[in-house]
């Protein structure tokens, strides 16, 4: 059962889906199940880099296409969209199984601002597929009304929880601090956190949140400033994995108040951490965090609300513990990566199978 990966490269870029498939390519047992070849289609750079990348990438694949039988592509908006569907279209040409796996917390954002030829073009990518994974219900069901698509299947994203192990405890040092994991800019809520962290700061002037990413940082550090915050807000940049646990160490929650998301890895990790989680009511994200059980949700804006969270995490022990128990069995039940990638697997041998007429 020979499967090929297709999109951004899992060690040259960043984010969502380049950690998906880094952690298909590590995973043993998931090997064991199905010969996984990884096909990086995009690269973190100048657009002249991406561009000249993407030319290469394609031809690459053009050598390559003829040894697999099912082809697992990973997909968002905006570019992310158009290239693949070369791809799409090429290998429908050659009658070949097609699994498209759409991630891009602003893809309706981005199909309903396309114009009409656009939205056709868009439409049709997604017609080709054979089957489509999105990462939550309320994202099949809108899916489902735009695209009509016959075999859309909600596999949510999954965590390698071995790894978090080290986190693991109902004991915080650091009671005040906080940690938000994803691109700064306002999409993820980082202007709402230091306006709201500079009202927290009245009452518990220890405050701190880390941030962690890359995006609007040199704009977000010059906001902390003017805010008078930058005693209570660290700006540290992209980090690696082993810096990611040694500030999850640091904190007692995650942090995220999107205003845009589809499941986001980060979530999965402060939850797999035993972290609580404030974040908003957006995108997938209530599927996973219920307000009062295993975090809070607020409004998307509403920097009052986001204020009243940081105080409870901080005063409440008690909440904190629950929290931590709550996201600890949810990971283990249902985030899992091992959960996700045996639903992966069933997804390829029953499109293998259909490929090899059986």
């Amino acid at each position: 059962m020979k499967v090929l990966v297709i999109g951004p490269s899992p060690y040259k870029s960043k984010g969502g889906m380049a950690t998906v498939i880094k952690g298909m390519a590590d995973d043993y047992e998931l090997n064991l199940k199905c010969e996984i070849g990884i096909h990086a289609s995009y690269i973190d750079g100048s657009i002249i880099k991406r561009l000249a990348y993407s030319v290469y990438a394609f031809l690459d694949f053009l050598s390559k296409y003829r040894r697999y039988i099912v082809f697992h592509i990973h997909m968002a908006s905006y570019g992310s969209t158009f290239r693949k569907g070369y791809y799409i279209r090429f290998l429908k040409k050659k009658h070949k199984k097609i699994i498209l796996h759409v991630h891009g917390a602003e893809y309706l954002q981005f199909y309903n601002g396309l114009s009409g030829k656009k939205k056709e073009v868009v439409r049709d990518i997604w017609a080709r597929a054979d089957a489509i994974i999105v990462l939550s219900e309320q994202w099949k069901r809108e899916f489902e009304k735009i695209f009509n698509h016959s075999h859309i299947i909600v596999i949510h994203n999954g965590i390698d929880t071995e790894q978090f192990e080290q986190v693991k405890s109902e004991i915080v040092q650091n009671r005040t601090s906080f940690l938000l994991l994803g691109r700064l800019g306002k999409r993820k809520g980082v202007y709402d956190i230091i306006k709201a962290v500079k009202a927290v700061k009245e009452t518990h002037p220890n405050i701190k949140v880390f941030m962690a990413g890359d995006g609007e940082v040199e704009r977000v550090k010059q906001k902390i400033i003017e805010e008078g915050v930058a005693d209570n807000i660290d700006v540290v940049g992209w980090i690696d994995f082993n810096n990611k646990i040694e500030l999850l160490k640091k904190v007692i929650a995650v942090i995220l108040p999107s205003y845009n998301e589809g499941l986001p890895m980060a979530i999965l990790e402060g939850m797999a951490a035993g972290k609580t989680i404030i974040s908003t009511n957006v995108g997938g994200i209530p599927e996973v965090v219920s307000d009062g059980e295993n975090g809070i949700l607020i409004e998307p804006g509403d920097i009052l609300g986001l204020k009243e969270a940081l105080i409870k995490v901080i005063e409440n022990d008690e909440f904190r513990k629950k929290c931590f128990r709550e996201n600890i069995k949810k990971i283990d039940n249902n985030y899992s990566q091992r959960h996700m990638h045996d639903m992966l697997s069933d997804l390829f041998e029953t499109y293998a199978a259909k490929e090899n007429g059986e």
